[in-house]
């Protein structure tokens, strides 16, 4: 029995004890499109966002049309630190994150904030999303370039300021120095776990507000993570 299996199994059984706390997945808010985009000028872009556990969000985008791959890891530490069982201490720096990879005349980096902003996580609340606390689940932007900077700095007081959430958006802007690829049983997961209790509880959810709030962009056979080896 590999390590790996036991600890995807002790992950999926969690979920058990989540329920039972009466918690559900964070509601989707309609939102404006931003103001101001990125104008994506090569064949594939990426970005990499973090709000929460790393399997809801991938799902989110696996379920995004124009997205290529969306791949679960580590952002906002070093190496030595990028392994699950160290990034859940809280104490390594890094955030659960999903890294996009995206061709830009399907979807924009705008759009993709949109969907993070609006279905992928609840950006009001500090370090915490549904069951889950610490500042490995932060709601956090990596950016890669300056414009992508100060389209999601933008779109943060544009939303700020048109009060569409009850509290102000708490992101993180921040760059980013190294996007490290998580294990491989953490990646598909939703779509591998789909009766798995947190999956049912916090996941599927957001996958159907995806289809609910966004159909223009919603597909329904997911894109499933390409190999890509751990750095």
């Amino acid at each position: 029995m590999s390590r790996n299996w036991i600890a995807a199994t002790a992950l999926a059984l969690a979920g058990l004890g989540f329920l039972a706390t009466g918690l559900a997945a964070e509601k989707a808010v309609k939102l404006p499109p931003p103001a101001q985009d990125v104008v994506g000028t090569a064949a594939t872009e990426t970005a990499v966002f973090a709000g929460g556990c790393f399997w809801g969000v991938q799902a989110v985008f696996q379920h995004t049309r124009g997205v290529l791959n969306a791949v679960s890891g580590y952002a906002g530490g070093d190496k030595s630190g990028a392994q699950y069982e160290l990034v859940a201490s809280g104490r390594t720096g890094h955030a659960e994150s999903v890294q996009v990879t995206y061709d830009p005349r399907q979807v924009s980096y705008g759009t993709l904030l949109q969907v993070y902003f609006s279905v992928a996580h609840d950006p009001t609340t500090l370090n915490r999303q549904g069951p889950d606390h610490g500042t490995q689940y932060r709601s956090a932007v990596f950016y890669r370039d300056a414009e992508q900077q100060r389209v999601t700095e933008r779109y943060i007081a544009q939303l700020d300021a048109a009060k569409v959430f009850p509290g102000r958006i708490v992101t993180q802007v921040s760059p980013l120095t190294a996007f490290y690829p998580a294990e491989a049983y953490h990646q598909d997961y939703a779509t591998l776990h789909p009766q798995s209790p947190y999956i049912a509880a916090f996941d599927l959810p957001k996958i159907a507000n995806l289809k609910a709030t966004m159909p223009q962009v919603y597909r329904d056979q997911p894109v499933l993570v390409k190999a890509q080896p751990r750095p």
